[in-house]
């Protein structure tokens, strides 16, 4: 499977009916203090939780109907695994999730709210990867990458579809990288859509993989990544789509941890919405000045709003 602006319209329609058109959301002050115009792509309030639902549904209702029979089996750190477990039940198939141990306790009550099957696992990718392998040859359940799978990527790829219908003619689209899916699908309809808009990926300084790659050329491992930012803890860019990201990604710039949550509690306080550390890594980059941004239009991706009150970092201690 290619990946390409067809494939990710044709992903938009497969899904559809199953999930959220989000809002864009705009600030008067957010926009002064950046000195651009913002447009922020909610996805916090799709389905599940997360742009995640986008995937996830796509990838569950292109399986036959003999695959979907043996139902589905993924790894995630939770968005991807709630997202999944709902695309499952809304196709009437079981979904087996393997989720580390130490997941935020929002994104576990998540899966099992959808009906998940889930597995605990050692906080790495080895034994994640190795238990969902254990549970696809045992059960016979079709594997959903969290990130390395292109109908995932062409599903996550359809928020841009619509932001840029809400907010056309962007000179920047901003979106979060962990793994990289949603990075591929973002670019890959940007640049058909509007070829001279620049993809750019943000990843915490801590889970730098994805920066390091592009510089080296090649894909680089990195140890398990302790940034607050959760659901981008990976460890290596997928396979996939690194080739996909090196062809159409014009950058990919880092930030602190500082700034991030910086950014989330403005975010909370100036748009009046909640949004987890992942979500909020984009618009930390534009805090932090890691991009030139007077005077542009910059489309954000809002990732995730999946959080566990009882662990907002400003109200530690």
């Amino acid at each position: 499977m290619s990946l390409d602006l067809a494939i990710i319209r044709a992903a938009h329609e497969r899904i559809r009916p199953f999930i959220k058109r989000t809002p864009v959301l705009t600030s008067d002050a957010l926009d002064a203090a950046a000195g651009a115009r913002l447009f922020f792509k909610c996805e916090n309030l799709q389905a599940a939780g997360a742009f995640k639902s986008r995937g996830a549904c796509n990838a569950v209702f292109s399986l036959t109907d003999e695959e979907a029979a043996h139902g589905v089996v993924t790894h995630s750190s939770g968005n991807h695994a709630a997202a999944l477990a709902r695309a499952a039940q809304l196709r009437g198939i079981t979904a087996h999730i393997v989720m580390p141990a130490g997941a935020p306790a929002s994104k576990v009550h998540n899966v099992g709210s959808y009906g998940g099957w889930i597995t605990f696992c050692e906080p790495n990718l080895t034994a994640r990867e190795a238990a969902c392998a254990q549970v696809s040859a045992r059960t016979g359940a079709t594997i959903v990458h969290p990130f390395d799978d292109l109908r995932v990527a062409a599903g996550q790829g359809t928020a841009t579809i619509e932001l840029l219908e809400d907010a056309p003619d962007l000179d920047v689209i901003l979106c979060p990288v962990g793994g990289g899916g949603l990075l591929c699908g973002t670019a890959v309809a940007a640049k058909a859509l509007r070829p001279g808009i620049q993809a750019i990926g943000v990843e915490p300084a801590l889970a730098d993989d994805v920066a390091q790659s592009l510089r080296a050329g090649r894909r680089i491992s990195i140890p398990t990544p302790a940034t607050i930012a959760d659901g981008l803890r990976t460890n290596c860019t997928g396979e996939k789509n690194f080739p996909i990201i090196q062809q159409y990604v014009d950058d990919v710039v880092t930030v602190s941890e500082e700034a991030i949550v910086a950014a989330m509690r403005e975010l909370w306080e100036k748009l009046r919405i909640v949004i987890e550390p992942s979500a909020a890594v984009p618009y930390a980059a534009i805090r932090e000045g890691k991009l030139p941004v007077a005077g542009r239009r910059i489309g954000i991706i809002l990732t995730g709003g999946n959080v566990d009150l009882a662990t907002v970092p400003w109200l530690k201690s």
